[in-house]
């Protein structure tokens, strides 16, 4: 009898396919990649067209040994790897190690591991999509040439372990972007009004919100202005305007992608990017469901499309029919707005079975892979969903020259939010309709409230809201987004508070040196264009050869420019006035993951280290004593008195010598102007002097 063998990646693949085949199937593990480039070189020759030099990686001799005896004994070998890029590329490192070249090799993919999927994928076996293998060859040459010929520089420049990549460097700067965007922003005073109506025959009062004049919006930007309205309208009558009834509609979601997924577990399930991936991997991989076995329960796990297969969308439909009703079910599926090229290969991330719902497996599951696969699931059934209707009602009041709107909905049909509701949808106003209110109904005033605001900031990143941005830009793709933030995270660029991520001294210093020597690298553009390019190497449409041609000379010429420049600058260590309290020598600064530190020059004799606390030669207005540059535990800059604990003085923003003109406060900086500390004072100027004087 015949015997076939399939290799797939991962061993947590090999129980669920192995009990989908017969005995003349044998199903085993590669542990992901076999073959890479050296990490001790390069590994791309130069000399003969950018041709990359595989080595095996260290560890995989064993599996390869064990792999090579397995494929002697088979008659025909099945590469299973995962449907994308890189399972294409691993499957051809796979049958280049193995030398399957000669062998009956065949290459398999399936978008879920069920049976159904698995065995049809048996009987359209295809060869190895070149294309695909190329795409990955480029990624991974593109990326070695950026971090092994950036990173020294920035080792030689900063410390040694620093690393540049291509994308991972456009996200630091991102990063670093909206820092500075936040920085510099001042806040603006607005006010907004409120009337409290009381209305005949009515107990409650009706709150309108003050909207403008009869000749449009009004934004009232002081308590000047605030007074000035108030009395004008203390004198008017408020009467009913208009009264419009109507409906609107709130369309179903689209099923998730993998960056939608990550956004919305990260908001709903409260989710770093790397956990989201780890469980839907084991969701995808199979999972020991009593009573049935190891099962897949959702589909592939790495897509942009929001594509769903015909069989699918046909059985969603069918489950929503017969659980909820006919009126339930979409009359067309949702479609994803243009945008970037998605790889339409692949469908969305999906439920493998609809029917298997998340209450019938979960006490097969731990609570965070139940909590996932939900959220899939709900996601998935809502997509094929009527969308929900909302009756709503908006009045119009007049007051003399002014106007105030009362606005209010309610839910006629549920539709999709039977099953899924997001964060917006809750936060929409649901308020009783205002029923009783009608061109002739008498309104009398009974009392305003006034509140006055500030502008808010940007708000910083998150984990998701970066992953998102990445996305709009096209920069990366779902496979890279969560290894990008893991090594910003892991080299200590940026670090993780609550939910926000904030830049840390050392990767400021790394982005600044990436931008000024490296422009093209950290341009959103580029790397945007660059992330299009491969797509057309998967397409086939360019050769992979041709993108490496044109990228590695522009690169070179910018490494060298930079070398030279950056060889022009002191890199000793910058002495400090503090002296060693164990040997007594000047401590010199230096930089370590958390950013500067001191240590004493004596190493090894002597290891005394301090902290490093850079004065910024201006007096603390609480106490008078020096402000010093501090770092939260985590890395993140502030500026606090250098008495802490006695004195608690501390700000995010640097201050400034001088003091606020109209308040007598102290002033900080945004961008290029200072402000006052005080967001009710609202007093900017222009900095004086030099960057360093303003305290930059």
């Amino acid at each position: 009898m015949a015997k076939y063998l399939v290799i797939v990646e991962s061993p947590a693949k090999v129980k669920t396919i192995k009990k989908f085949l017969g005995k003349n199937y044998e199903v085993v593990a590669s542990n992901g990649h076999v073959r890479d480039l050296p990490k001790s070189q390069m590994g791309i020759d130069l000399e003969h067209d950018y041709e990359p030099k595989y080595i095996t990686i260290r560890g995989k001799g064993e599996i390869l040994a064990k792999l090579r005896k397995e494929v002697k004994k088979a008659d025909k070998v099945y590469l299973a790897t995962d449907p994308d890029r890189e399972g294409e590329a691993i499957s051809w490192h796979l049958s280049q190690a193995l030398k399957l070249d000669d062998k009956n090799v065949r290459r398999i993919s399936f978008n879920e591991i069920t049976q159904n999927a698995v065995k049809a994928s048996l009987k359209q076996p295809r060869d190895i999509d070149m294309n695909l293998v190329d795409a990955q060859q480029a990624r991974r040459v593109l990326d070695r040439m950026v971090g092994y010929q950036i990173s020294p520089l920035l080792w030689a420049k900063v410390k040694r372990g620093l690393s540049a990549g291509r994308v991972q460097s456009v996200a630091l700067r991102i990063i670093c972007d909206r820092e500075e965007e936040i920085s510099a922003f001042i806040p603006e005073e607005y006010w907004t009004l409120e009337a409290a109506l009381a209305v005949e025959g009515e107990k409650k009062p009706l709150i309108a919100r003050f909207y403008g004049s009869e000749e449009g919006k009004i934004t009232i930007s002081s308590g000047e202005e605030m007074e000035r309205i108030t009395a004008e309208l203390e004198k008017e009558t408020f009467a009913v305007q208009e009264v419009k009834k109507g409906e609107r509609t709130k369309k179903a979601p689209l099923p998730f992608t993998t960056s939608t997924l990550q956004q919305e577990a990260s908001k709903a399930l409260n989710f770093p990017i790397s956990k989201t991936m780890r469980i839907a991997q084991q969701l995808y991989e199979g999972v020991d469901i009593k009573g049935q076995g190891t099962i897949g329960l959702i589909t592939y796990l790495r897509t942009d499309s929001v594509r769903i297969s015909e069989e699918a969308d046909a059985l969603a439909r069918e489950y929503v029919a017969q659980v909820y009703g006919e009126n339930y079910v979409a009359t067309k599926a949702a479609e994803k707005k243009g945008g970037a090229k998605i790889q339409d290969a692949h469908e969305a991330i999906r439920p493998s079975d609809i029917s298997r719902t998340p209450a019938l497996v979960k006490e097969s599951l731990s609570r965070d892979q139940f909590r996932l696969y939900q959220l899939i699931w709900k996601r998935f059934t809502a997509s094929r969903m009527a969308q929900a209707v909302y009756e709503t009602t908006s009045v119009k009041i007049s007051a003399g020259q002014y106007r105030f709107h009362v606005s209010a909905s309610k839910i006629a049909f549920m539709g999709f939010m039977s099953v899924y509701t997001s964060d917006e949808d809750e936060k929409e106003e649901h308020n009783v309709l205002l029923k009783s209110i009608g061109a002739d109904t008498k309104l009398s005033l009974a009392e305003f409230d006034k509140k006055q605001h500030f502008t808010q900031p940007p708000a910083h990143y998150t984990e998701a809201s970066l992953v998102k941005t990445l996305e709009e830009l096209g920069i990366g793709r779902p496979s890279t987004y969560s290894p990008t933030i893991t090594i910003l995270l892991g080299r200590r660029y940026i670090v993780k508070e609550a939910k926000n991520l904030y830049v840390t001294e050392l990767g400021e210093v790394v982005n600044q040196i990436m931008k000024e020597s490296f422009p093209g690298i950290v341009d959103e553009h580029f790397t945007a264009n660059m992330e299009s390019l491969l797509d057309s190497v998967g397409d086939g449409e360019v050769s992979w050869k041709t993108v490496v041609r044109n990228f590695f000379p522009d690169l070179t010429a910018a490494v060298e420019t930079a070398r030279e420049a950056l060889e022009k600058v002191d890199i000793a260590d910058e002495v400090s006035d503090v002296i060693c309290d164990q040997c007594g020598r000047n401590m010199v600064i230096k930089y370590g993951p958390h950013g500067r530190f001191l240590a004493c020059p004596g190493f090894p004799d002597c290891r005394n280290t301090k902290p490093y606390l850079e004065k910024i030669g201006v007096s603390c207005p609480k106490c008078g004593k020096e402000i010093v540059l501090k770092k939260t535990k985590k890395g993140r800059k502030y500026f606090g008195c250098e008495d802490n604990p006695e004195c608690d003085f501390m700000s995010w923003s640097r201050p400034v010598a001088e003091k606020c003109p109209k308040c007598g406060g102290y002033m900080v900086v945004k961008g290029n102007k200072t402000a006052c500390a005080d967001a009710q004072c609202g007093y900017v100027g222009e900095k004086k002097g030099s960057p360093e004087d303003a305290g930059r």
